[in-house]
């Protein structure tokens, strides 16, 4: 009902101007040269890259389960016994020693996580298609379909290349304009050392299995055509055709985080034999995927251009950003990478979404949950794709059992505890390193994902049965950790670090901050919900004791307890900044001391970065109402990485869009989306605060189905700079507080109502 309702509101809103096929599309005039350059395609289980080679199509796939390791806790067990000797040393001011001691005593075993591992690739042989023509790739986001065309030895060629989450596999329609013109070859293969090709009649079956891990995949192929069929040596040849249908999927024996008994062979034989033809499974595929993707619309205007290639298009953006369309493109594939990658009964997106090519790939590819996991969702409630949350929620429930373990053996502690990373098989302890792998609040940053949903989409039976439980053990696990400070005889979070930065330390701003934002979000859910009233004063006055926000000696806001911070640091992670974004204790209005330390950190820190931290800076200078250097970190961020092989100290974006760390992490797009929707819209501070960052390059725009929290879903119209008209859908009929400029208004609202208002924020009655 309530997209039915988005539809309506949409509806109602006329825009003067028609959608950009350049807002929508990514499309390139040559084929890839490098896997940042292919096309992502993706159905949250299965990811490829689709290279839109001529006389050899590949197209590299991924399966989300397929990882080394095996079940295992990672837990040292009895490491709590060291804690109080590593806090000690730490108050004495030894951090190496601390450092040492929690090395040898207190760091998950084993040391390291485990790695996403890439699966296969299918290769397509188009003999003499070696000269050609008229060659274009695409992308198009309001379908998912890619792309290519070209003409050879006087025929049109076009091939089709989509992932469908209905039909649990990927499809390629391979089609020539002339009656049996169309010959190719199929054949597939992978970089594991254990793998078996076979086939037979029009099947390919690829058989993997992970070193170092008790994982094993299957991929099968299956070819249908009106030519001739052929298959020989594990490759099947086609004819005389006019057209083909290419079928793939693939499965693990992963069941679960402890349980690897499956049969992929028997799933993805089934797979298969239900699999509809291709007209069929098309229909049932865009019905899907654009019942989530056309939810939400941003328009902003086409310039000269606008209508270039893609990757000409970011080339053309560094050296004039006159190019709004851009800005909107790179939200709508944000949203695309999103769908593609993160759907109910699937993994979330790890570090690369679902797309990775290597066996070794860069930080395992995992979850690292010190920034770049939580960044991966901070779009998906405001671009109208709340279901997309949904499998970060199924990981934070398995990692609240994993982490009840690590809370118990690592800290004696209640409540459950995760580190900076996880991995398939939820690993919770400390890993990798003492000097920043013992950090305590990626379970309590997690949790605030929960309390976010709720906000959206004020849906009281997900608070009461889904986030609650598990935002109160995060908090218990805390009540048991915060040890006393002996200096300040504060409350303080103590061993942890300042992600990445500074070793290993007793009372990081950061923690503290999270620390704050769960006890305070718990404290909420516990009046709403009127459950838990002396958990909930406990937690109340705890906080009043844990160790506030300082202001250092540079007017910075200090990153740690004592004042150490080094004005000439640029490093990537700026994390003591959490609570001006995501959180929400330092604001302009209410803080304006601490926003203004906040800015000062930032400045400190510079303009450059790799590309996720591009991203949160953007999302801090949107807080700080600052447009300008808001828009300017925008630009950082779509700076050209033509050549994924060069190395770069800083980031920005691939060819195909991909944000550059470099190398390839998706962060950045997600935490870029949500930084320009920023400029738009905020509700965080239980307002709907309407173009609070607008920067003087986007004088016009429309946007519609964009969510905010209270239950709200806006429909903006602005020109020259001057908001023109809104829309607001009250979904849940809450009150509703508008601010734009220097005018508020404040309204009672009606479930299922949508209320028109100008500029001046005047009801239209």
């Amino acid at each position: 009902m309530k997209h039915i309702l988005s539809v309506i509101l949409f509806s109602l809103f006329t825009f003067s101007a028609a959608f950009s096929q350049y807002d929508q599309k990514l499309w390139y005039k040559k084929p890839s040269g490098q896997w940042e350059d292919a096309l992502p395609i993706g159905n949250g289980t299965l990811g490829a890259m689709v290279f839109g080679g001529v006389a050899t199509e590949q197209i590299q796939f991924n399966e989300e389960t397929l990882w080394t390791g095996e079940p295992r806790s990672y837990a040292h067990k009895g490491a709590y016994q060291y804690l109080g000797e590593i806090r000690s040393l730490l108050n004495d001011g030894k951090q190496k020693d601390a450092q040492n001691l929690a090395t040898e005593q207190f760091m998950g075993q084993p040391l390291r996580q485990m790695a996403y591992q890439a699966f296969g690739d299918l290769y397509i042989d188009f003999p003499g298609h070696n000269d050609y023509t008229d060659y274009q790739r695409e992308l198009d986001l309001t379908t998912g379909l890619a792309k290519v065309a070209y003409h050879s030895n006087g025929v049109n060629y076009s091939r089709e290349v989509f992932a469908s989450y209905p039909a649990k596999a990927i499809y390629i329609k391979l089609t020539g304009s002339q009656a049996g013109k169309l010959g190719f070859s199929v054949r597939t293969d992978a970089l594991h050392a254990a793998k078996k090709i076979s086939g037979n009649g029009n099947e390919l079956m690829l058989e993997v299995k992970v070193d170092k891990g008790v994982l094993q995949g299957v991929a099968r192929i299956k070819v249908l055509t009106d030519g001739d069929l052929t298959q020989l040596d594990g490759k099947i040849t086609v004819d005389k055709a006019t057209q083909a249908t290419i079928v793939l999927t693939a499965a693990t024996n992963f069941v679960n985080y402890n349980k690897v008994d499956g049969n992929p062979s028997e799933k993805t034989a089934r797979i298969l034999a239900n699999a509809p033809g291709y007209d069929q499974a098309r229909k049932v595929y865009l019905t899907d995927y654009q019942s989530l993707y056309n939810r939400f619309h941003l328009v902003l205007p086409s310039k000269t251009n606008s209508s270039l290639p893609t990757n000409e298009r970011l080339i053309r953006f560094k050296e004039k950003p006159d190019d709004p369309s851009l800005l909107a493109l790179y939200v709508q594939f944000a949203r695309y990478l999103l769908i593609s990658s993160s759907r109910k009964g699937t993994q979330p997106a790890n570090l690369q979404g679902i797309w990775n090519h290597k066996l070794n790939p860069s930080w395992d590819s995992k979850y690292t949950v010190n920034i770049n996991t939580e960044m991966n969702y901070w779009p998906v409630e405001m671009t109208n794709l709340s279901e997309c949350h949904e499998p970060l929620f199924s990981m934070i429930r398995d990692v609240s059992q994993t982490g009840s373990e690590v809370a118990k053996e690592h800290y004696n502690a209640k409540g459950w505890v995760l580190h900076h990373n996880t991995d398939i098989w939820r690993g919770a302890a400390p890993i990798n390193a003492s000097d920043h792998g013992i950090w305590v609040t990626g379970g309590a940053w997690l949790s605030l994902h929960l309390w976010e949903h709720y906000r959206f989409t004020q849906d009281e039976e997900f608070l009461k049965n889904t986030a609650y439980p598990l935002m109160k053990g995060a908090a218990t696990f805390f009540l048991d950790f915060l040890v006393k400070d002996p200096v300040s005889g504060k409350l303080i979070s103590s061993p942890s670090n300042s992600p990445e930065n500074g070793g290993l330390v007793a009372g990081p701003t950061m923690d503290h901050q999270i620390i704050r934002g769960l006890f305070r979000a718990c404290i909420a859910t516990s009046a709403i919900l009127k459950t838990d009233i002396e958990f909930a004063s406990r937690l109340g006055k705890t906080m009043e004791q844990i160790a506030p926000n300082h202001i250092g000696k540079y007017g910075q806001l200090q990153e740690w307890m004592t004042d150490l911070d080094d004005s000439a640091s640029h490093h990537r992670h700026v994390s003591h900044l959490w609570g001006v974004y995501p959180g929400e204790e330092i604001t302009p209005s209410k803080t304006p001391d601490l926003i203004q330390a906040a800015k000062k950190s930032l400045q400190f820190r510079g303009d450059d970065g790799t590309g996720w931290s591009l991203a949160w800076k953007i999302n801090y200078w949107a807080r700080f109402l600052d447009a300008e250097h808001a828009y300017t970190m925008i630009r950082k961020l779509f700076n050209p990485v033509i050549d994924a092989s060069q190395k770069m100290s800083g980031g920005g974006s691939y060819p195909n869009l991909f944000d550059a760390h470099p190398p390839f992490q998706i962060d950045g797009n997600f935490g870029g989306a949500a930084g320009i929707l920023e400029l738009l819209v905020q509700s965080h501070l239980g307002e709907l605060h309407l173009l609070p960052a607008l920067p003087a390059s986007l004088p016009d725009g429309k946007i519609s189905g964009l969510c905010a929290r209270g239950g709200f879903e806006l429909t903006l119209e602005w020109k020259e700079g001057k908001l023109t008209t809104i829309h607001i859908l009250s979904k849940t009929g809450n009150a509703c507080k508008v601010r734009y400029g220097n005018k508020v208004a404040t309204f009672a609202t009606v479930k299922g109502k949508v209320y028109k208002l100008d500029g001046n924020l005047t009801m239209d009655r």
